[in-house]
């Protein structure tokens, strides 16, 4: 265990069997500020044994736990959603100082991970088999959605509370352990979460988070106990944990990374196309899967760019607490130094940098990862700043003729996670939405995040798997099907052997 550190919220501990549980690893971890590089936290790497002791009281938590009413299961998530809410602030604010994400992001972000356990709360209706009477003569046959054991969700540092949100709530509800094994860059909201769900009456061990790196994840996809898992991340890291899981038989997805463009008529309304773009586009640091990195300008709409970049000069990075920000830092000096090294790639490229954010300040943070709004127009597919997914607050724009040739291009991209059209023709909007290659589409909506009785639903390389996260596909995710085929006999038939297997 670290010593003689000084740290705003100490050494963190373990969550495993419904109470924080000191971890004897030798191998801790900082948790930085990245507004300001302070010390946070320091979080440890738990051991081989530490995640299989988590695992093991996640399933012996739940062989009590799938015994519980489906209507019983739903209360304790009516509860925990309440506690949600009146903890909402303070979860907002220890969000905003883990992640650097202003303060109106990060209750948007907490907001609508207590959506998703809203969902959770339906989970009897949602759990529901299907019946027909008189399959054959004198036989009925049924289905029953039964849980699958334990399941586990690695999450990433961007959304420290809407993502674990997205998987263990709906996960337990539907009769399962979940363990959890969030980013250790941001382990402070997870921590807190997992306290507050035990507060609403959850069972002792039912949700157990332990925090680590490679060799966590490995040792929680490899526990024989695993059933299922659910991951947020890379693209690289994506692929690698769905080979893992599946090549041991396990359910797996894994929502990847993301390259999402949002298409500008120029039918459509300047003013709201404007203020719409610079907030998809550097929004929250352009540290989401969701945000727009690419604006495709159709015919004259090219004519819009420098008031497009007044729009980008006019706004600036700053501290969580502060309100004239318009977001935050990057997470990580690696994670800065990375989006400066793609911005320098795409001017050596030949793209021309209408607004360049390497340079920004501010005031009173000298050591925060900052990153300035940056524009460039004269991208194109074959440059690494168009086939990378950049993860910070800048946009790439390109020009094209039609709409036909900026959903070719969208469709040749590689992912498919979101997209959005701003069009005054429902015309073009049915076309759009109609033949574009990804899973999730706006209509006039820039970042067409669905509600929670919907599901997140990216397609191609932006997700591995079958089945979404929340909405219905995640009830399916978390459960199995069992079927059965029924016959009673009256005491009057005589028995004997039964040589065929036909129903009729």
């Amino acid at each position: 265990m670290p010593s003689n550190i000084h740290s705003r919220f100490g050494d963190l501990p373990l969550f495993i069997d419904g109470k924080a549980s000191p971890s004897a690893s030798e191998q801790w971890l900082p948790v930085r500020s990245p507004t300001d590089q302070s010390l946070l936290a320091m979080v440890p790497c738990a051991t081989e044994a530490e995640v299989a002791r988590a695992i093991e009281a996640a399933h012996t938590a739940q062989l009590a736990w799938r015994e519980v009413p489906a209507p019983e299961r739903a209360r304790v998530m009516l509860r925990y959603q309440q506690l949600l809410k009146a903890h909402h602030d303070e979860l907002a604010e220890l969000l905003a100082q883990e992640t650097g994400k202003i303060l109106a992001d990060a209750r948007g972000e907490v907001w609508r991970g207590i959506e998703v356990v809203e969902q959770a709360c339906g989970v009897a209706s949602q759990m529901m088999g299907e019946t027909l009477e008189n399959v054959a003569r004198g036989v009925d046959g049924y289905s029953l959605v039964q849980p699958l054991g334990v399941c586990a969700g690695i999450t990433p540092f961007n959304f420290p509370a809407m993502i674990p949100l997205w998987m263990f709530p709906l996960a337990i509800a539907c009769g399962n352990g979940f363990v959890l094994k969030p980013s250790e860059q941001v382990p402070l909201t997870p921590l807190r979460l997992a306290e507050l769900f035990r507060e609403a009456g959850a069972p002792d061990g039912i949700l157990c988070l332990v925090y680590g790196q490679a060799p966590q994840v490995e040792a929680i996809i490899s526990h024989p106990l695993i059933r299922a898992v659910s991951f947020v991340g890379s693209a690289r890291v994506g692929a690698q944990v769905y080979r893992r899981a599946t090549d041991l038989l396990k359910r797996a997805q894994c929502f990847v990374g993301a390259k999402n463009h949002m298409v500008i008529m120029p039918d459509a309304n300047k003013a709201q196309v404007l203020s719409n773009l610079v907030g998809a586009g550097v929004g929250a640091a352009g540290q989401r899967c969701m945000a727009i990195s690419v604006a495709v300008l159709v015919g004259s709409a090219r004519d819009w760019l420098p008031e497009l970049a007044e729009a980008f000069r006019a706004v600036h990075p700053g501290p969580w607490d502060s309100d004239e920000a318009a977001y935050g830092p990057l997470i990580s000096h690696g994670a800065r130094e990375r989006v400066a090294h793609l911005i320098e790639e795409g001017i050596r490229e030949g793209a021309h940098c209408l607004v360049d954010g390497r340079e920004v300040t501010v005031h009173g943070y000298p050591d925060g990862n900052w990153m300035g709004p940056t524009l460039f127009r004269g991208v194109t597919a074959h440059m690494r700043l168009y086939q990378e997914e950049i993860f910070g607050p800048v946009l790439a724009c390109m020009e094209v003729e039609t709409l036909s040739e900026a959903i070719a291009l969208i469709n040749a991209n590689p992912y498919g996670n979101g997209t959005a059209i701003f069009t005054g023709s429902g015309a073009a909007a049915r076309q759009f939405r109609h033949e574009v290659a990804v899973g999730q589409v706006g209509i006039n909506v820039p970042i067409p995040v669905p509600l929670p009785f919907f599901s997140f639903t990216g397609w191609r390389g932006s997700f591995y798997g079958d089945l979404h996260a929340y909405g219905k596909q995640a009830v399916r995710f978390y459960t199995e099907t069992k079927t059965v085929t029924e016959r009673w006999f009256d005491d009057d038939v005589p028995s004997g052997p039964n040589l065929t297997i036909s129903l009729r």
